[in-house]
């Protein structure tokens, strides 16, 4: 009988999965293990402390933004703790107490909560405070030590690929930021990821494709650049974060190889030695355009009617 037929009328979203952001969330905290553990394996208890210390400061700044804001408190979500972590791994391993705290409130405040909150922000903000303890802070921000001692040394980047051994690349034993180190802990974190659902190939292998092309092409090692640097942390924890990177497939290849061509670009021929945080940055800020040029055409759309 057609009285006894019930239409739902709901909004979207209309497919609907079991996963939540406190899943995701978790997954990427799970996969961060191995590289806190290398981190703390080869600079000592100075990763814990700059891990923790931005850890809470992310996490607390959270809270109060929206406490203030009078909205509801989201911290358990855990992307305030992942924020914070990721900021914290991303640092040198002598850096100030009090900075990676100034850094992970920005990062928080200035690169998610102005915004709107999760979900609304255009820029990844470990990076957005990255950035900004660079631009502030640039001798502590590039003062490097190696593993297992406080003695000043180079980065791999800075000493070049003829004077780096790539087995130490490869496991972590060099100069360089806390979780950026050791790439064995990162293929580890990306391996859990891309298991678990939360990180598309697309991205990491746009990044891993630019730079051995261009590599190549200007006489490189592309095996080092890939290696060395922030490069693999970036491709694997930053440029697949969901709410910054484009969200379809085609957006998601021209993202990664513009972060992989902007890397190249600035290693190559800039001044700075490093380039991943500015050329993440730079591809959010793209981002909007390539949802916008690369989204499918609604069926029928555009086709002009028979005559």
């Amino acid at each position: 009988m057609m009285e006894d037929l019930k239409l739902v009328i709901s909004p979207s979203p209309h497919i609907r999965d079991k996963d939540t952001t406190q899943n995701i969330m978790f997954s990427v905290l799970v996969s961060l293990l191995p590289v806190l553990v290398a981190a703390v394996y080869f600079f000592g208890l100075n990763a814990l402390r700059l891990v923790v210390l931005s850890s809470a400061a992310a996490v607390a700044t959270e809270a109060v933004f929206q406490k203030l804001r009078k909205k509801p408190i989201t911290v358990w979500d855990g992307s305030a703790l992942v924020t914070g972590m990721l900021l914290g791994l991303i640092v040198p391993p002598t850096l100030p107490s009090w900075m990676v705290v100034l850094g992970s409130v920005f990062a928080i405040a200035i690169g998610k909560q102005v915004f709107g909150g999760l979900g609304q922000n255009p820029f990844n903000p470990a990076l957005v405070g990255r950035a900004f303890l660079t631009a502030s802070f640039a001798v502590p921000m590039t003062a490097w030590t190696g593993p297992f001692d406080t003695v000043s040394a180079a980065t791999p980047l800075a000493l070049g690929a003829a004077r780096t051994s790539l087995p130490d690349l490869f496991f972590g034993s060099v100069a360089g930021s806390l979780g950026e180190t050791s790439a064995l802990a990162i293929l580890l974190g990306g391996i859990y990821l891309f298991y678990r659902g939360a990180l598309d190939y697309r991205i990491p292998l746009g990044i891993f494709g630019s730079t051995i092309v261009i590599s190549l092409l200007a006489g490189q090692n592309p095996v080092f650049h890939l290696l060395s640097g922030s490069l693999l942390f970036g491709a694997v924890f930053m440029a697949t974060d969901m709410v910054t990177s484009p969200v379809t497939p085609i957006g998601r290849w021209i993202f990664g190889i513009g972060v992989g061509l902007i890397i190249m670009l600035i290693r190559l021929w800039g001044s700075y030695p490093e380039g991943v945080t500015f050329a993440i940055l730079i591809m959010n800020a793209v981002t909007p355009l390539l949802n916008r040029w690369t989204r499918p055409r609604i069926y029928g759309q555009g086709v002009k009617a028979s005559e």
